[in-house]
């Protein structure tokens, strides 16, 4: 029997006045398995994933991760049962050092809605030396996130996302604003991350490279509808997708509304 998926999305909707941003939305993401959202401008990337992590709420529908309902709860509560998010725009405290960062985040998971620096625990630098190895910026440790690159700023964020373990990434346009070769590396990372079994990934990416290198499926939206869902290969040869996304040619990369 197939196990169940770690998130499911049943008949998700979202208006914002008369602009439909969601539309009967339904899908699901198991463990280990890489999953990209893509679409035109508007068609609801964001506000899924400000759904999904409970920054908005839904005008209609259920989410239910791990099988438990988590529509219409907090951020920090959603957070804490298991779902982690990186943004577009990195999100890190300038003025600390990424393993400062990276404690902080340790130590809102231990003590939830309480000081986060409450208990002589929250401090203990070896968990966080443990994911910034894993994560590849061990040397940057004592560096204060405002003076990294942009691209360091990348894994920081991810690192923080994996100090509070979670079961599902939300990761919002992770390479954007990467040169090549900073893209291969985190997604590789992530990739590895997801192969292990330990986190379903479901990513928004308008760089078609990455989707078709490491998605195990696609989900296409436009104006909140979900218009196709699958493998890479069968989505970038839908005739829809092309005329709505992709554009005439099927070479990774190619976008006609990006």
């Amino acid at each position: 029997m197939k196990p169940s998926p770690v998130l499911l999305v049943d008949r998700l909707s979202k208006s914002y006045g008369g602009v439909h941003a969601l539309r009967e939305l339904s899908f699901s993401v198991h463990a280990g398995e890489k999953v990209a959202v893509i679409g035109p401008n508007g068609a609801g990337k964001t506000t899924l994933f400000n759904v999904l992590n409970g920054q908005l709420a839904a005008d209609s529908g259920t989410v239910l991760f791990e099988a438990a309902p988590i529509t219409g709860l907090e951020p920090q509560v959603i957070a804490r049962r298991g779902v982690g998010r990186t943004f577009q725009v990195p999100a890190t405290f300038a003025s600390m050092t990424v393993r400062e960062n990276v404690q902080l985040a340790l130590a809102a998971r231990r003590n939830g809605l309480r000081s986060p620096l409450a208990g002589s625990r929250a401090l203990d630098t070896r968990e966080a030396s443990a994911v910034l190895e894993r994560t590849g910026i061990a040397s940057l440790a004592e560096r204060s996130c405002a003076t990294l690159a942009y691209g360091d700023l990348k894994r920081v964020e991810l690192a923080i996302a994996l100090a509070c373990r979670p079961r599902l990434l939300l990761m919002d346009e992770p390479t954007a604003g990467l040169a090549p070769a900073e893209r291969a590396s985190l997604m590789r990372l992530v990739v590895e991350l997801a192969a292990t079994g330990e986190v379903a990934l479901l990513f928004t990416e308008h760089d078609m490279d990455v989707v078709f290198a490491h998605a195990d499926r696609v989900l296409v939206l436009n104006r909140g509808r979900l218009i196709s869902a699958g493998p890479p290969a069968a989505v970038r040869t839908d005739p829809h997708v092309r005329r709505v996304y992709l554009g005439p040619s099927t070479q990774p990369g190619t976008l006609r509304d990006a």
